[in-house]
């Protein structure tokens, strides 16, 4: 089913005047590394997150990460992890993992304790998803409810099967593996799969513009956002995506397709929930 407007508008009421914060919960971006730092990255996706929605973004990085992020952050929180994985994912209603990992051996147990460990929505990407490919048997037993959200070439990997055969029927393939696994998975490309094996939406919300580094950790902050107070559901997960996509379109119409980069993506994110409203 090709999502609208109208399959997503009731995920964008207006919201009441005695609400606060904890009304809409804590969304944690989990990433980093020595390596690939990603501090600008990490502090996008949180911004994403909050103008998706949530009432509080929690970055949570490293001790050696710290003073390389610090300067980033303003409305969201820092958590630095010290051998304390366990009060950095608590009271956390979702969590995405993943970006800028490298293959520090250290985040194989990272994912490990979180999948095992974290009852909430789980978005898991990046270096996250290379990790669990290795590591499939971990869905078997976790607590949380995972969203995978690979590319093809990550897919690729996850499944075992070489891109071009997956272009063939993707949305089969992903329908298979989302059942199998019991997980929505969320697959990127010109149309956005979004699947849990039983219901699957499709997404072509997006421009050409979007081609360009860091449109998939902004999709990532967003959905991190959009789960902190709304269901685990394959339609939610839907809106979000939808809600990415519109996004990224009025910063290519704003930028053009040639100049538009991530961070104007998430410029334009009230701008695209105004367009969801309206209609």
């Amino acid at each position: 089913m090709k999502i609208t407007i109208e399959d997503i508008k009731d995920f964008f009421k207006f919201r009441d005047n005695d609400v606060n914060k904890y009304d809409f919960g804590v969304a944690g971006i989990m990433g980093g590394s020595i390596n690939y730092s990603g501090s600008v990255k990490l502090a996008s996706m949180s911004l994403a997150a909050l103008r998706s929605g949530c009432g509080i973004a929690r970055v949570i990085v490293d001790e050696d990460l710290k003073d390389a992020i610090t300067p980033y952050l303003l409305e969201q929180t820092l958590f630095v992890l010290d051998n304390n994985l366990s009060d950095a994912i608590k009271n956390l209603d979702s969590l995405a993992v993943g970006m800028g990992w490298g293959s520090d051996i250290s985040r194989n147990e990272y994912l490990e304790y979180i999948l095992f460990n974290y009852k909430g929505k789980l978005i898991i990407d990046a270096d996250g998803l290379n990790i669990l490919s290795k590591n499939l048997d971990w869905l078997s037993n976790t607590k949380a409810r995972v969203i995978l959200t690979p590319h093809l070439k990550e897919f690729s990997r996850l499944t075992g099967i070489s891109v071009s055969d997956i272009k063939e029927n993707p949305q089969k393939l992903a329908e298979e593996f989302a059942k199998k696994y019991h997980i929505i998975l969320l697959l990127k490309g010109p149309t956005t799969i979004i699947t849990d094996g039983i219901s699957t939406y499709l997404v072509d919300s997006g421009s050409p513009g979007m081609a360009t580094a860091g449109s998939g950790d902004v999709l990532s902050g967003i959905l991190a956002g959009f789960l902190a107070y709304n269901s685990y559901d394959t339609l939610v997960v839907a809106g979000a995506a939808y809600l990415a996509g519109l996004a990224g379109s009025i910063a290519s119409l704003k930028y053009t397709d040639v100049s538009s980069i991530a961070s104007d993506q998430i410029k334009c994110i009230p701008d695209a929930i105004k367009i969801i409203r309206n209609k």
